[in-house]
Parts: structure tokens; C-alpha cells; sequence
């Protein structure tokens, strides 16, 4: 499919290095994914191994008490993640053997965990070929895929149906393909600015073809 070529293909040359791209290990990439939560990923990148130096593994923070895991999180914000992550951990140490789950349908159940976080730790810590919508993905699909004219009009249920059809079989490459299309909605396909002229799935997408005619035009008639 053009979409998902042309989307690769830019996210091997313009992917940011970021800690938690590094790591499969599901612990690591569970507490970068409560961390981006609301939160910039400058910061993240900030907190991040701090985090993992106090807590480096699932039992340890199960193990913690609640005011040491709020301690490591202040400066953070939205505290009710950090006893979110810190009920998950009692769950999984208590009755997972310590062994986070790693598909969607069971990672749900989890103190913490949407449909989004499901998605995203099976697919980046295990590989799965699952979607894994968050704002950013969302906006993309829809900007690509739907009607402009209907603006935000369409179901969630159906850009999630989209996601999943979308989403490589292979894993490794629908962990490419997840990361990719969160990459373009922050970098390029932003909420209030999209920079369509330098989007790479500009050709195939339905709004970015219109706004760039119709700034085109605009050019033309001397606006």
C-alpha cells in the first residue's frame, strides 16, 4: 500500500533516537507509555531514566512504597498514572508471576491501561500486529483516510477498524509502522499546523491534497 511505503520510508530517514524506541523489555516500554501519557516528550525523555534507576524492574516497584513511587514521579504531573503504574505492578507481581501479558485483550484488565496503552506496549514490547491509536494516530487516519468535509464527524470505532487493517502481519514491521504514524503526527501532521507540503503521505491523503490546492490556488489569485 502507497501510504504505508511512503510512511516507512520517511520514518527510516527522520525517526528521533528516543530511550524507549531503544528496548523491547515490556516493563520499560510500560513506563514510557504511562509517561507520554499528557505529558511532552521532552520530559519524559527527562524523567525516564531517572524512574528506571529507582525502579528498574516490575517487582522492585511493586515492592515500593506509595510515597517513594510519588516521589519519583514529582515534576511529572497527573499523579493518578504514577498510583495507576504502581497498582499495575501489585496485579501483574501478585497474579502474573511478575509476567506482564502481551496481548491487548489482557493488558486492558490492568489498573491504568486503555485501549490505547494495550495496544501500544503489546505491539512495541511484544511485537504484535495490533493497532495502537493515540491522539496523534487518530488525527492522521482521519486527515488521510475520511471526508474532510465531515471534519472530525467520523467514528472512532471506525478509525480503530481502519488501524487494524491497516497494521503490517509481520511484527517487527508493524512496530515500524505504529511508531511511524505516532512519529508523523507529532512531527508533521500536527493538530493546528500540518506542514502538508512536507508530508511524505501527502499524495495519498484526502485533506492534504485539498489544503494544498486549495493554498495553491490561493497563490494564484494573489491572496
Amino acid at each position: 500500500m502507497s501510504f504505508t511505503r511512503r510512511l516507512l520510508a520517511w520514518w527510516a530517514r527522520a525517526a528521533r533516537d528516543l530511550p524507549w524506541r531503544r528496548t523491547r523489555d515490556p516493563y520499560r516500554v510500560l513506563v514510557s507509555e504511562f509517561m507520554l501519557q499528557q505529558t511532552q516528550v521532552s520530559r519524559v525523555a527527562e524523567y525516564y531514566p531517572r524512574f528506571l534507576e529507582r525502579f528498574p524492574d516490575l517487582e522492585t516497584l511493586a515492592r515500593a512504597r506509595p510515597r517513594a513511587v510519588r516521589e519519583a514521579w514529582e515534576g511529572l504531573g497527573y499523579y493518578a498514572r504514577a498510583s495507576n503504574l504502581h497498582a499495575l505492578a501489585r496485579v501483574v507481581s501478585k497474579d502474573h508471576g511478575g509476567m506482564l501479558p502481551d496481548t491487548p485483550d489482557d493488558l486492558i484488565k490492568l489498573p491504568g491501561i486503555g485501549p490505547y496503552t494495550a495496544g501500544a506496549v503489546a505491539t512495541f514490547a511484544y511485537e504484535k500486529p495490533v493497532p495502537a491509536v493515540d491522539t496523534n494516530v487518530n488525527r492522521v487516519l482521519r486527515r488521510v483516510f475520511f471526508d474532510p468535509a465531515r471534519g472530525n464527524g467520523q467514528r472512532t470505532k471506525d478509525v480503530w477498524e481502519l488501524a487494524r487493517t491497516l497494521v503490517p502481519r509481520d511484527g517487527k514491521r508493524a512496530w515500524k509502522f505504529n511508531q511511524a504514524i505516532m512519529e508523523l503526527g507529532a512531527l508533521v501532521c500536527k493538530a493546528r499546523a500540518p506542514n502538508c507540503r512536507e508530508c511524505p503521505v501527502q499524495p495519498v491523503c484526502k485533506t492534504g491534497r485539498r489544503l494544498v490546492r486549495r493554498r495553491g490556488a490561493e497563490t494564484l489569485s494573489g491572496r
